[in-house]
């Protein structure tokens, strides 16, 4: 819990919008009684996530302002993803479990020619090389290995957790930890933009598949290593970003709503 509160003010400075992310952060709004009756009833709210927050963080801020305790989220995005995140509330909760069975789409960009030791740009690259002139051919075999049902190490840095302990807790104080291969269907690997070192991918794959191991993954069986750069989240079954708002809408639409109950 600790951590997760932490990561915000760890790196709000590094926020692309110093408007609506940062604002909505610190937006105080309270639902009235009317739509604390409705939260509680049930509602599925699609947030469109922001840069540098954690999915926690989206959960505690619409749990602060529609005043229940009762909200959760179907399927956690990495702080430096952004996109689709199915916010819960009340009755509805009983619903998570539905949203989390279903595929998932992500857009997103690898970066190739280093490694990182969380998969992403969390962490600083390592083990550089020089990226070779990858035609089609060779991107498409790649994508090709890693579709349909596969054999997916998650990340040393995860939330995964070993005796009650998250693994990136474990992997901080330097803790070996012995990893377990899961099973993740890729239902599809598409590159759609190549611009080397970068290479610009659409995925849909199942519940439980880690992007940023498959980024890495991806990197080695081309020999130059790979670093997820980028991750968006565009679809939850038949949910996609596009009816999703953002925070600051969603709490200016509640603070709106209040006035007028009050």
């Amino acid at each position: 819990m600790a951590a997760k509160e932490s990561y915000f003010a760890k790196h709000k400075a590094k926020l692309r919008d110093e408007g609506g992310d940062r604002n909505a952060f610190s937006k105080m709004v309270h639902a009235s009684d009317a739509q604390q009756s409705q939260f509680e009833a049930g509602a599925v709210l699609l947030i469109d996530k922001p840069l540098h927050w954690t999915s926690f963080d989206v959960v505690r801020k619409i749990r602060n302002s529609i005043r229940i305790k009762k909200v959760g989220h179907a399927g956690t995005l990495d702080p430096l993803a952004t996109g689709l995140l199915i916010v819960c509330t009340g009755k509805f909760t009983k619903k998570i479990n539905e949203f989390m069975a279903a595929k998932k789409t992500y857009t997103g960009s690898i970066t190739l020619g280093a490694t990182t030791p969380t998969f992403d740009l969390e962490s600083a690259r390592e083990n550089e090389k020089p990226v070779p002139d990858i035609g089609q051919q060779a991107l498409q075999e790649a994508c090709l290995a890693f579709t349909g049902t596969i054999e997916q190490f998650p990340p040393i840095y995860s939330a995964i957790k070993k005796d009650g302990v998250a693994l990136y807790e474990l992997a901080r104080r330097g803790v070996d930890v012995e990893l377990k291969a899961r099973t993740v269907t890729i239902e599809s690997f598409e590159i759609t933009d190549v611009a080397l070192p970068v290479v610009s991918f659409k995925i849909v794959c199942s519940t439980g598949t880690y992007i940023r191991s498959l980024a890495n993954d991806f990197g080695a069986a081309l020999g130059c290593g790979g670093y997820l750069s980028s991750l968006r989240r565009t679809a939850i079954g038949n949910h996609h970003v596009e009816e999703a708002q953002d925070m600051l809408h969603f709490l200016n639409q509640l603070e709106q709503g209040a006035k007028m109950d009050n």
